[in-house]
């Protein structure tokens, strides 16, 4: 990893920090955001590694068509799931439903 890269996940923890309950992004969004649209795999080292802390809704970012490809990192095998329902949002075979509905993005 890039020698900033503990910085890099400190500004990926504050926009995810910010994504409103009930609503998604996606990883590219949030790396677009930062100006590293390249770096959307980044985004998901980020959020894979943050797990122990509570500020960072990890569930709420998801790939760019609104699929859950980040849940294999969460403990059990349906939390992420779990965590968006909790919130409101549909999940239908690991997509969401109505993914542009409830995308938010990053500004």
């Amino acid at each position: 990893m890039p020698e900033n890269s503990s910085s890099f996940f400190e500004k990926v923890y504050e926009v995810t920090g910010r994504i409103p309950y009930g609503r998604v992004t996606s990883y590219g969004a949030i790396a677009k955001y930062l100006a590293s649209s390249g770096s959307a795999r980044m985004v998901g080292w980020a959020l894979n590694a943050s797990h122990s802390r509570d500020d960072v809704p990890a569930h709420r970012v998801v790939n760019r068509v609104g699929l859950l490809s980040g849940k294999h990192h969460f403990q059990g095998s349906n939390l992420m799931q779990q965590l968006l329902e909790s919130e409101g949002i549909q999940v239908i075979e690991n997509k969401i439903v109505d993914f542009q509905k409830h995308f938010w993005l990053p500004e």
